[in-house]
């Protein structure tokens, strides 16, 4: 395919800017919208053809909505928007000195303004072979295989126990402690606890084992430290077994190794779960080295108070692609400032377009929530008051947003009725396998028969 150009210009149409936004996120289509009223020429492009609400995401790992109530067209929501075109490719290059974007389909895009919001992957540390054992939680199918795992693993020990009489350990260890790994332990446990527990005629699921490990003193370290001890008293009382200071140095089918205060130990893991690192798209890689553009350590690009790498102010890069610092500290890599970033984006051209100086960036930062379990959760709130909040206020705090952000009246009102199903009847509705039906190291597992009688573990 050939490079897609706009029409040839015209003294009465002189050509309008063009904007070729990489990335459908939360940061990639606030700027596309900021942009509506502008005269620019506006090209979203992203692999996939849907915007994500990746704070619900966890919520459709564990079966309480499904993938179609956080998600939806990015077509459908640019639709009115007629300064815009969406493409549903994938980047393969950058060449900064022609401007322009090369796509996996051939085509070629001209820009005069880039925007690159691509987000952030899984790090696994330079243990890659850890990913097919231990998925982490970013995408849609991520979430989708979690839910196979965690469901999986309760048929099988019910299969098992019909069969031979005893079931292997039902534990599921949550890696990292950061608020995706709390809000999945949490959810777990709930699932465990209260919405399973009497579907099943020879196990009980109440009695399966939910570990959360983290290498550092705390969790959330993110968050001042009275809201990250409510939230691990709040972790407890669900159930959940808390392991700080215990660093992974292993994970296998079915096991992780982690070393910690009194040394080494094996955790026998039905279901292995990875929170425990980001880092940044490859892309941001394709705008060249150093010295032009400069990278962290997890491979964001550096940008100055403008949104660019201080060699191109025609490339914005935000969200988790971007290091920014503010007040001597980077910005952290949530929803919140990647939206900002996106409005940030429009305000900048929008400057350029009248020939005013470019406004630099600031982050207001408006605070930070997680939750815990059913109806438990902790905010840091920082507008349009100050508190620390937690228990059911913080969680009620945190549905009202969620609710509020989620894009689409449909949306907000299939969320909003499931989860009152959900927590006024003690159901999940989306409790489906699909699939595979075996889980890393199932079959080892059950050919070795435990050491205790079929009576205790049937206890």
């Amino acid at each position: 395919m050939g490079e897609l150009t706009t029409p040839p210009e015209s003294k009465q149409q002189p050509r309008r800017p063009r904007v070729v936004i990489v990335g459908g996120g939360f940061a990639g289509l606030q700027a596309a919208r900021g942009l509506a009223r502008l005269p620019v020429d506006v090209t979203l492009v992203d692999r996939r053809n849907h915007h994500l609400f990746q704070p619900l995401l966890y919520q459709v790992a564990l079966a309480v909505l499904s993938p179609a109530d956080i998600a939806q067209p990015i077509r459908s929501i640019l639709r009115r928007q007629s300064n815009a075109v969406v493409l549903m490719d994938e980047v393969v290059g950058i060449d900064v000195r022609a401007r322009q974007v090369s796509l996996g389909s051939g085509a070629r895009l001209d820009y005069d303004y880039l925007v690159l919001a691509t987000g952030a992957t899984h790090s696994y540390f330079g243990h890659g072979e850890w990913e097919p054992l231990a998925p982490g939680l970013k995408t849609i199918e991520d979430a989708t295989e979690i839910r196979r795992r965690v469901l999986l693993a309760f048929e099988l020990a019910e299969r098992q126990m019909v069969e031979q009489g005893w079931h292997s350990p039902l534990n599921f260890v949550v890696i990292g402690a950061g608020p995706t790994g709390v809000e999945l332990a949490g959810a777990i446990s709930d699932i465990a606890q209260l919405y399973i527990s009497h579907d099943f005629r020879h196990i009980d699921p109440a009695k399966s084992r939910v570990m959360l490990l983290d290498g550092g003193p705390r969790i959330l370290a993110a968050y001042p430290e009275d809201l990250s001890a409510k939230a691990e008293a709040t972790l407890k009382r669900l159930g959940v077994e808390v392991h700080t200071q215990m660093q992974v140095t292993g994970v296998g089918p079915g096991w992780v190794e982690a070393q910690g205060e009194r040394g080494n130990s094996r955790i026998e893991a039905v279901v292995t779960l990875w929170a425990a690192g980001v880092a940044a798209s490859p892309l941001g890689r394709m705008l060249g080295a150093p010295p032009q553009v400069n990278f962290d350590r997890r491979g964001c690009v550096i940008v100055d108070d403008r949104l660019n790498p201080p060699a191109l102010p025609e490339v914005f890069v935000l969200g988790d692609l971007a290091h920014f610092e503010q007040d001597g500290r980077q910005i952290p890599g949530v929803a919140q400032p990647a939206m900002q970033m996106g409005d940030h984006v429009a305000k900048i051209v929008a400057a350029d377009l009248a020939g005013q100086p470019r406004p630099a960036f600031r982050y207001f930062d408006k605070g930070d929530m997680a939750t815990i379990g059913r109806m438990a959760a902790v905010a840091d709130v920082k507008w349009p008051f100050k508190a620390h909040m937690s228990g059911f206020p913080a969680w009620f705090t945190w549905v009202t947003v969620h609710i509020f952000f989620l894009i689409g009246f449909r949306n907000r009102i299939s969320v909003l009725i499931n989860w009152a199903w959900t927590y006024f009847n003690f159901t999940r509705g989306a409790r489906l396998i699909t699939g595979d039906q075996s889980l890393p190291g199932w079959k080892e597992q059950t050919e070795a028969k435990p050491a205790q009688s079929k009576t205790e573990a049937a206890d």
